[in-house]
């Protein structure tokens, strides 16, 4: 329930402040004064409006019973606040939300019905009336509707995979065909980490190869003056071994040489060269060796992903068939629960009609073979033959009151805040009665903010709130006794009542009881 509405610097409204009673609270007032500002702020506040004038406005509500928002710690109490400076910015419990999830987190509790909103007669919205009617009777059938409609949800969710699937498949054959390039591309190439750096160490090599033989025939005389060498060293009585160690070392370094140029020997040169070339163009593709191996590995992976496509359409199909069957059984046993219980609920409707002096409801059934949320079924209604497109905008907001009073009827707690713009205007003294004691009704079960420009609602009120203009600035008061008798008299005789009309006022606050 809202316990509380704070805001500032809303066009006409300098501040207001207000703690509202949980059951019915109305606004009253001329016209132009700014009751449906007021509203209007209450309902942004939830996300429901595009946007709001003033510059904060702040809700403080008792917590819903079954409200959870994912990742937000939430108290008993609530306090959901919008700021307006460069853009609106919305909080719950200083927590930012965004309008969107604000909406949907609150739209179980938020109800709001405007002058004429014919979403009430959507046939989505009748068959959840009636359902709801029917669970409050059948245990049974709230557990048929349970069952149907949480399998419905993992059907619908396959029957979307399963079309995006078949939007992707010419896609798919496209990415196999690229898949399949790009690894023979790679693979006809096969190369191995590390074999560019080592062909790269083979040119070099070889690029030498023409050099060293050439020294190495010229040097190779050296070792023809070993003994001439050793023997002066002899005849001198010097210590040849550095001689000795020399040639050895010479020798050595000459053999190895030998084995450098005879396991080069048959390389060809320009075989090497071209291995490099494709080497080098892999590396400038993908940056390495290495990279050039994964993404291969990458592509196969794909490849063998794509190849499951046929098998993943295949075995979703099945399974859509076969869940199709089963939930139209299921679909077909809701169908049959809501016939059964449709006059019921005409009848109970008509309790209601009947003192709105509107003509008898009528539920009228249709069946198709495509799966919804609520099943098979669609519902229109008709009043006495005629469609209601042509009721009068009177008749069509008593129609949804009778609506909304039978879906309430058997519930014992207050369930959310419903909120009514001019919901009894341009209705006679009688409708006025009727419209203003179902809405009582109604506020048994919901907080109910109501404008009125009708003395039997106002009259009715537990919280009556006047909203008055003067010199183009407004305000909003909680009215007493006194107060609430000037009003009324007012909203039955103008400006300047009569006594006649001030009687009339205290006679309506008398019977309120």
């Amino acid at each position: 329930m809202i316990e509380r509405l704070y805001l500032k610097d809303l066009l006409l409204f300098d501040e207001v402040e207000l703690d509202f009673d949980d059951s019915l609270v109305v606004f009253s007032g001329p016209s132009g004064a700014g009751k449906s500002l007021l509203i209007s702020s209450i309902l942004s506040s939830f996300g429901y409006t595009s946007h709001t004038q003033a510059t904060l406005c702040e809700l403080s509500l008792k917590k819903p019973v079954t409200l959870d928002i994912d990742s937000y710690e939430l108290d008993d109490d609530i306090v959901i606040k919008s700021i307006k400076k460069n853009k609106l910015r919305y909080f719950i419990n200083s927590q930012t939300i965004s309008k969107k999830l604000l909406k949907e987190s609150m739209k179980p509790f938020i109800r709001y019905l405007s002058v004429r909103d014919s979403k009430s007669f959507d046939s989505a919205n009748l068959l959840s009336m009636i359902d709801n009617y029917i669970i409050s009777s059948s245990k049974e059938f709230k557990k048929l509707h349970k069952e149907y409609q949480k399998r419905y949800r993992v059907y619908k969710s396959r029957v979307d995979e399963l079309n995006r699937i078949i939007e992707d498949e010419a896609k798919i054959k496209d990415m196999v065909e690229f898949a399949k390039f790009e690894i023979e591309k790679i693979a006809s190439i096969s190369p191995k980490d590390g074999e560019y750096e080592e062909l790269l160490e083979v040119k070099q090599k070889l690029s030498r190869v023409d050099k060293i033989k050439e020294a190495m025939d010229k040097a190779s005389g050296v070792f023809e003056f070993e003994h001439y060498i050793n023997e002066v060293y002899s005849l001198m009585d010097k210590d040849s071994s550095v001689v000795d160690e020399l040639f050895t070392q010479l020798k050595a370094d000459f053999e190895d040489s030998d084995s450098f140029l005879d396991s080069l020997e048959g390389v060809d040169i320009e075989s090497v060269l071209d291995r490099l070339g494709l080497l080098s163009n892999l590396i400038s593709r993908y940056g390495s060796i290495q990279k050039a191996l994964e993404y291969k590995e990458q592509k196969e992976l794909e490849l063998a992903k794509y190849k499951n496509f046929n098998r993943d359409k295949s075995m979703l199909e099945s399974f859509i068939a076969m869940e199709y069957g089963e939930l139209y059984i299921l679909a077909t046993k809701l169908s049959r629960y809501r016939l059964s219980y449709a006059k019921e609920l005409e009848d109970a409707i008509y309790e209601y009609l009947l003192i709105l002096k509107i003509a008898r409801l009528s539920f009228s059934f249709s069946h198709s073979s495509t799966l919804n949320i609520n099943g098979i079924d669609s519902v229109d209604i008709s009043l006495d033959g005629s469609s209601i497109e042509t009721l009068s905008g009177g008749e069509f907001n008593r129609v949804r009151l009778a609506l909304m009073a039978v879906t309430t009827r058997k519930k014992s707690k207050k369930e959310g805040v419903l909120i009514l713009d001019e919901i009894d205007a341009n209705v006679s003294g009688d409708e006025s009665i009727a419209i203003s004691e179902l809405i009582v009704k109604l506020s048994t079960v919901y907080q109910v903010f109501a404008i009125s420009h009708q003395p039997h609602l106002a009259s009715k009120a537990s919280q009556h709130i006047l909203v008055t203009k003067k010199e183009n600035k407004s305000v909003a008061k909680v009215l007493d006794r006194d107060t609430q008798v000037e009003e009324i008299s007012r909203i039955v005789a103008g400006e300047n009542p009569t006594k006649e009309a001030i009687e009339f006022a205290k006679r309506l606050l008398d019977s309120k009881g």
